[in-house]
Formats: structure tokens, sequence, C-alpha cells
């Protein structure tokens, strides 16, 4: 029985190289004559990245992928997943600070992505983490310091409502 580590290849052949995370597949490039290589997560239907893959000593074949090629691979695609997270952490969670009448208030916009109705959440705290407010607003709402200054001056009135 093998002992199989996350970094232990589960299949190693020429045009694809598996581990228990990542799957590295060579597959001929539509746009051109070359190849390219795509890597999948977990068993995923879509690849997490696609990118170039070197030809083969005969100028038509894709070059093997070997032990170091996939390796790096795999901490190329990890690193794109990753950036890709915080990219889409960074959208779906926004916040600035603005001067409220009794000191710094911190105003967070929380998307939620839902596919039938998206919304998001727009809430305030003071200097102390303590909550001032919180109201349901448009998915597509843009937090920026002047509509935080202006829904803290309208004292956390629904934006675009004039009501709380």
């Amino acid at each position: 029985m093998t002992d199989h580590t996350p970094d232990t290849p589960l299949v190693q052949e020429p045009r694809r190289w598996q581990n228990e995370q990542w799957t590295a597949q060579v597959i001929k490039n539509d746009d051109d004559d070359g190849w390219a290589v795509a890597m999948y997560k977990d068993g995923a239907s879509e690849p997490a990245l696609v990118g170039p893959w070197t030809m083969g000593r005969d100028k038509k074949n894709p070059k093997p992928l070997d032990g170091s090629a996939f390796i790096t691979l795999v901490k190329t695609a990890s690193e794109f997943v990753r950036r890709s997270e915080q990219q889409l952490h960074a959208t779906l969670h926004q916040s600035v600070t603005v001067n409220g009448l009794s000191g710094r208030v911190t105003v967070c916009l929380d998307i939620v992505p839902d596919e039938d109705s998206p919304y998001a959440t727009l809430s305030a705290q003071d200097e102390l983490g303590e909550a001032l407010a919180e109201v349901k607003v448009d998915a597509g709402f843009k937090l920026s310091r002047q509509s935080a200054q202006a829904w803290v001056d309208a004292e956390f009135a629904r934006p675009g409502s004039g009501r709380r």
C-alpha cells in the first residue's frame, strides 16, 4: 500500500499529473498550433488556471510533464487561486472610516452575491466596535468616503429613501 501525501503524484503520465489536490492536464491550444496546460483543483470541472505549454523536440507534440514542472504548476495555480479569492473577498467586503458626531465611524458594505436576488448590508460601528446602524441596500450600492459620510450625516437613514 502506498502512502499518499498531498505532494505525492497519484497519476504520472506524459500529459497528465495529479496529486490529491491538483491535476495538470496538457491540452491542445485552440488558439494556435501549440499546447496549453490546464490546472484543475480537487476534481473541479473547470480549470483554475490555463497557461501555455512547451512543444517537445519534434516541434509537433507537447513536452511531457515531469515532477519539477508539476510542482511549479501547482505553486502557480495555488497562488492564482489565493489571489482570486482575496480579490473576491475585497470586492464583497468593503469598509471606510469617516467622522461622525461623536467620533470616528467605520462604515462597512457586505455584498451577498445570491444568484436570484443579490443584496448588500450597510452597517456602521463606532470606534469601540459598537453597532450604530445596519440597513439592507441594493447589491450595486457603491461605498465610498462620500457615500459613507452622507449616510452618517443623514443619521443612518436608508440611502436613497429618506427614511431609516
